[in-house]
């Protein structure tokens, strides 16, 4: 089952618009270890590497020098610019959402029967996990993440400060757990542009009610009218969850495959963008780019540099 942008569920052979591929070697995320018990955390700086770049020689003479974000910066300008016009860079900015209620109650239970039986029931009728929200530990987590780039992109005295430039476009699964890490990891640190809501980025389909997000009027209910903005052909009602089939990590994969399309197509301009998704997404993403498959701990910010080719 490989949903549609428009909400239907339709296969799409041949159908790839990019050819996208992760771009490693400047971030010490693309070196992490891979698989459990390993999770990766947010580092300072988002673990950029201090190195020199081809395009260091084209900075203009300043006394002052540049800071190792800025020489990237200009890295990342200098590839967009001198490649041809099929290929484009974008460097993302990945969240995970904080705690929800269906991770406290996978760690009580063990994974095995989370899947066997309490990932099937919306709560145990005390806690609902349904639609996930977060917990006041996820809360928190995602109040550290605002906390962090508040001071990391903020110039200090030091030299040697790395100011950390911000994400100048925002897409956020629908989830509601998403939705409330994207509200206070980004609290005070946006521009005018609201966050774009993108089914294509939600956790894996199926089976799992913590993954069947709650309707767009119920949403925009919990978080005020005009918070997030809608992409086009978003539904009311959830059609892409079912009750019987769990997607498949390829399908996953197709489906951040659609996403990455339509980041590329709409925000040509935008060298950063911030994503606020899920575990799942973020390992379908890097299935499908081919980065190593790092685990991200909750309410854990990295960096995934992009490369995108344009086909046919």
């Amino acid at each position: 089952m490989t949903p549609s942008a428009d909400g239907s569920s339709a296969t799409r052979p041949n159908s790839k618009k990019y050819k996208f591929s992760a771009v490693t070697g400047y971030f010490k995320h693309d070196s992490e270890p891979i698989g459990p018990p390993f999770e990766s955390i947010t580092l300072p700086a988002l673990g950029l590497i201090n190195k020199p770049y081809p395009s260091d020689s084209s900075l203009p003479a300043r006394s002052a020098g540049y800071t190792p974000w800025e020489r990237f910066i200009h890295q990342l300008s200098t590839l967009n610019r001198d490649s041809n016009p099929d290929i484009s860079y974008k460097l993302i900015y990945y969240t995970r959402h904080g705690q929800g209620y269906h991770n406290v109650q996978e760690s009580k239970v063990g994974t095995i029967e989370w899947e066997r039986y309490w990932a099937l029931l919306d709560g145990d009728g005390t806690t609902v996990w349904a639609d996930a929200h977060l917990t006041s530990v996820g809360e928190d987590q995602a109040k550290a993440v605002n906390k962090f780039l508040r001071e990391e992109s903020s110039p200090g005295t030091d030299s040697e400060m790395r100011v950390l430039p911000l994400p100048t476009r925002h897409y956020v699964s629908p989830l509601t757990r998403c939705l409330q890490t994207w509200e206070l990891a980004y609290a005070g640190l946006t521009s005018t542009k609201r966050p774009v809501v993108k089914e294509m980025v939600r956790e894996r389909l199926g089976i799992h009610t913590c993954d069947r997000r709650s309707s767009k009027s119920e949403i925009e209910k919990y978080f005020g009218e005009g918070k997030f903005v809608f992409e086009e052909g978003f539904k009311e009602k959830d059609e892409l969850w079912v009750p019987d089939v769990r997607e498949s990590i390829e399908e996953h994969a197709a489906r951040i495959q659609r996403f990455l399309e339509d980041v590329f197509d709409d925000d040509g301009d935008n060298q950063i963008v911030g994503v606020t998704a899920h575990s799942g997404s973020g390992l379908a993403l890097y299935e499908l780019i081919g980065h190593p498959p790092v685990r991200l701990a909750p309410g854990t910010l990295v960096p995934v540099l992009v490369r995108a080719e344009r086909l046919g």
